[in-house]
């Protein structure tokens, strides 16, 4: 699996192994081929609010975004699939300024934030949605299994990035990560 990870975000505290980790074992947990491509690039509030109204229609800066490329077809990101050869399975954006609120209001690391947002861009690529009530439940709940999952790991193999937090948003519901936005906004954040 390739993985690059591109930060033009002037933070520092982006750890970029980690989000390899991350998306490496996200992507492997949901059988994606291992010649599979993805780009995780790290922008600034102003470039992700840009983004945002260009490609979503809506103001202001987001937490994370997932570009899919629609070139793949059905399966062929899967190990059972004809092989296709190596592919790019899509673009992850993240805002890690604007991913520090959130941390921040829900009481964790930025570096858990970041690790979260990267497997919720992970399951975009891979046709996740969360538009609907059940949508949103099937797909926080992947979220989260693949992200406590990753801990696991992450514990076995002897490494740490960040502690593995146990906050009320650490591992949230839909409705959870709404009322974090609430609390984000309120804030004025």
């Amino acid at each position: 699996m390739s993985i690059e990870v591109l930060n033009e975000s002037g933070e520092a505290d982006v750890n970029e192994e980690m989000l390899v980790d991350v998306a490496s074992f996200a992507l492997t947990a949901m059988d994606v081929h291992p010649d599979t491509e993805v780009t995780i690039t790290c922008v600034d509030t102003d470039t992700m609010a840009d983004m945002h109204v260009r490609w979503m229609d809506l103001p202001g800066p987001t937490d994370v975004m997932s570009f899919p490329m629609d070139e793949l077809t059905p399966g062929s990101g899967r190990p059972d699939a004809t092989p296709v050869g190596p592919s790019m399975l899509g673009d992850i954006i993240l805002c890690p300024a604007y991913d520090r609120k959130q941390a921040d209001a829900a009481g964790h690391s930025l570096g858990h934030e970041m690790a979260l947002l990267t497997v919720h861009g992970c399951l975009h690529l891979l046709g996740y949605d969360h538009a609907t009530p059940a949508e949103e439940r099937e797909m926080f709940a992947l979220q989260n299994e693949i992200l406590a999952d990753w801990y696991d790991d992450l514990s076995a193999r002897g490494i740490e990035f960040q502690p593995k937090p146990d906050g009320k948003h650490a591992f949230p519901s839909a409705a959870d990560r709404e009322e974090l936005d609430g609390l984000v906004e309120k804030r004025g954040e």
